[in-house]
């Protein structure tokens, strides 16, 4: 199985996960400001470096659940930075999906073209570099929403998301499909 086939199948995981709290709870995030997403992000990633350096849950679940909330905790970042926090829930599940796909759609595309010129380097990365590598995207993105989103050089915290939850998506692939 190729890299895109492999992809697909673990966001599909995710869009499910995604859907079915949708069912359960709504879009109640939509009230998120961006800044506390990130937050979100970096207790799952935090998290997952725990139960990397421990190696044993307390609560019974392990860092599959984690590396899935984070790509989705991104999913909704991205949506939030579009259209911004509301004061109370206001999106039907079928738009908050849609809204899912299209950003869905552009962490794979971003993945693709990555993938093209970094030749797969992801693949003899651990898994826990993954979550280093989130980790200093989520401090990263902090600093930049510290500092009102402005940047000299670098990119904004829309392509910090967008990196999270393609590192995700490698580790939940490594999870699945093994090395």
């Amino acid at each position: 199985m190729d890299t895109q086939e492999q992809f697909r199948q673990v966001m599909d995981k995710c869009r499910d996960v995604f859907s079915k709290k949708l069912h359960d709870y709504g879009a109640a995030w939509r009230i998120l400001r961006p800044s506390s997403v990130t937050d979100q992000i970096l207790i799952k990633a935090n998290r997952i470096r725990s139960l990397e350096v421990k190696g044993v849950s307390m609560v019974g679940e392990g860092i599959y659940p984690e590396f899935q909330a984070i790509i989705n905790y991104g999913i909704i970042g991205l949506i939030q930075l579009e259209l911004g926090y509301a004061e109370k829930e206001d999106m039907p599940a079928d738009q908050a999906l849609n809204f899912y796909d299209k950003y869905a759609k552009k962490a794979y595309e971003l993945m693709m073209r990555k993938n093209h010129d970094y030749d797969e380097a992801w693949r003899s990365m651990r898994i826990s570099s993954y979550t280093d590598l989130i980790l200093m995207k989520i401090y990263r993105t902090k600093e930049i929403e510290g500092n009102n989103g402005q940047t000299l050089v670098s990119e904004g915290v829309d392509a910090n998301y967008m990196d999270m939850i393609n590192y995700s998506a490698f580790g939940l692939i490594k999870l699945d499909f093994g090395e």
